[in-house]
């Protein structure tokens, strides 16, 4: 036994040896990833450590007092997070739910142009508004969308006879500004997987189904969406992780006080009360409610699609 233990230890000291020297070979490579590392630990795993902020009283001096269920109890009876919740969802399940099957679309017409040259423009142009801070977009859209009777708009309305719009003070049109919105900004990038997928289903299989006398349209149901289904099913799951992140940077360049209380999520909410207002145990809780919510919609959507496809994120 004394025998087995010490060759183990002589195992273990010999992989940290040879790990050790690799690291020093590349130490080079390993400072490069130093930054991106450190920045990580800092806004990443630093806040996870200290989510116990939101069952204790802050304090900038001394020690943090327990304070149970006190800020949650705070939130649930307070009939603004109500509005701000049911916000939230209803953002999130237009951007994550209701634009997710424009992706798919999207990359299935890449597929279909037949020109390459123009393919490659039409990717190009679709994947430029990823790389725009919001700051740029929502500048570019509220031009667009300006409610003066030359704005864009309002000359294309403005030709079919009707009344010039606000549509950015429209409480009942502001979501669906957010939806369109964020479709431009992501309808390339976001096909990128899929239409990857696409293009690397072997060519011996369109050729036998070409044989077979399948047309464009059973190609396309029967051969490229199966393939298409694990990328879906694993996307999907993955973006309900932020299911409870409507997008705040997008929300807050588009925010006034006429549209406040129909598009005001739980990321405004947390910089209002725990930046804003110091308010930092209370905005704590909020963002614990949002991790654990992401956390449970991702577990169950998994297992629900490995139950019914056989596949799942891991």
């Amino acid at each position: 036994m004394m025998k087995n233990n010490a060759h183990s230890l002589r195992l273990g000291s010999g992989r940290l040896g040879a790990a050790a020297e690799k690291i020093w070979r590349d130490k080079i490579l390993y400072l490069m990833l130093l930054p991106t590392l450190i920045y990580f630990f800092i806004f990443r795993v630093w806040p996870i450590l200290n989510m116990r902020l939101a069952f204790y009283d802050y304090k900038a001096r001394g020690p943090w007092e327990f304070a149970g269920l006190k800020y949650f109890e705070m939130l649930f009876k307070s009939p603004a997070f109500a509005q701000i919740l049911t916000n939230t969802v209803i953002i999130s399940f237009m951007k994550y739910v209701l634009l997710f099957p424009a992706f798919v679309i999207f990359a299935l017409v890449l597929n279909e142009l037949r020109v390459q040259k123009f393919r490659k423009y039409v990717q190009v142009v679709s994947y430029l508004p990823h790389f725009l801070s919001w700051v740029v977009i929502a500048g570019i859209w509220k031009s667009f969308l300006a409610p003066s009777d030359n704005s864009a708009i309002n000359i294309i309305i403005g030709l079919f006879g009707h009344d010039a719009v606000d549509l950015l003070t429209d409480k009942g049109a502001i979501r669906w500004v957010l939806m369109f919105c964020e479709a431009w900004r992501s309808l390339g990038w976001d096909s990128i997987i899929f239409y990857t997928a696409i293009i690397s289903i072997s060519s011996d299989i369109y050729e036998a189904a070409a044989l077979d006398g399948a047309s464009r349209k059973d190609i396309i149901f029967h051969i490229i969406l199966p393939e298409l289904l694990i990328p879906m099913t694993t996307v999907f799951i993955l973006n309900l992780g932020f299911f409870m992140s409507a997008g705040f940077d997008q929300v807050y360049n588009f925010t006034n006080s006429s549209v406040n209380s129909t598009i005001d999520i739980l990321d405004t909410y947390v910089n209002r009360i725990g930046i804003e207002n110091s308010q930092y145990s209370l905005g704590t809780a909020v963002s614990l409610i949002k991790g654990v919510v992401g956390v449970i919609l991702v577990y169950f959507t998994h297992i629900t699609s490995k139950k019914l496809t056989g596949e799942g994120v891991w």
